[in-house]
């Protein structure tokens, strides 16, 4: 009497919401590299425009292709931010790694926060100013234009902001969430979460959210306002080793 073989796992698109993303909802933001590599076409490899998000991602890291496509991106001694759980080929070289936890929304109260300012590229500067303070993460000139970010104001200043970053289908990323110092305790940052979630859910998303294994404070707030740990990705910096061959690239990206 034969068994069947059992049915093949299909990945979960939170397990690889980059490249999720830049095949997606952000394609218009994408580097591609690999076979057929068009705004349409399938790909191996692909990138956020440099200037949008510091992000790569494979189409399958267990295909050599994959990671050849995107050594011809990085280009050689060029570095790359992956995250997952990834065992990088011979000649590639980690040159940083953080252990990381990926959070889903499973009973968030999302509503709008009426103090709450739609931020945009008239207030990169001073943004990038409130990024650079707090370091909730990478944040580039126009990583505004990813979706919808939300900014808090005390006489004309700002600051708390959060916003949205990676867009999966049926998923929406919620990032860059900060609070100046002497603003800290009031709650401004959940208040910017949930507005940003309500958004999120309007469109029929579901937020979700990543932050560093060892940032336990902040992932005891996530979990206390509604959020669950899904799965701990690893956030990873390579450095490619030199390609002596060059997939075609694409480099189509929006005008900014």
């Amino acid at each position: 009497m034969s068994t069947a073989a059992p049915a093949p796992v299909t990945p979960h698109v939170l397990d690889n919401p980059a490249w999720a993303s830049l095949s997606g909802p952000h394609a218009a933001f994408a580097e591609r590299a690999g076979a057929h590599a068009s705004p349409a076409g399938p790909a191996f490899a692909a990138r956020y425009a440099p200037d949008v998000a510091p992000f790569s991602a494979l189409a399958d890291p267990a295909d050599p292709r994959s990671w050849e496509a995107l050594r011809s991106l990085a280009g050689a001694g060029g570095v790359v931010s992956l995250s997952g759980v990834l065992t990088p080929p011979a000649g590639w070289e980690t040159v940083g790694a953080i252990e990381g936890v990926q959070l889903v929304d499973v009973a968030l109260r999302a509503e709008p926060a009426p103090e709450a300012v739609r931020l945009g590229p008239g207030d990169v500067p001073e943004v990038l100013e409130l990024i650079a303070l707090t370091k909730p993460g990478p944040f580039l000139p126009r990583t505004v234009e990813l979706g919808t970010y939300l900014g808090i104001r005390h006489q004309g200043r700002l600051v708390a902001m959060a916003g949205e970053r990676l867009r999966p289908p049926g998923w929406t990323e919620i990032s860059a969430v900060c609070t100046r110092p002497d603003h800290r305790g009031r709650g401004l940052a959940t208040r910017l979460v949930r507005a940003v979630a309500a958004g999120i859910r309007d469109r029929g998303d579901v937020p979700f959210l990543h932050t560093a294994a060892h940032n336990t404070a902040a992932v005891r707030l996530y979990e206390s306002i509604g959020f669950a740990v899904r799965r701990r990705p690893t956030f990873m910096a390579l450095r490619a080793p030199d390609a002596p061959h060059t997939p075609p690239i694409d480099r189509k990206a929006a005008a900014s």
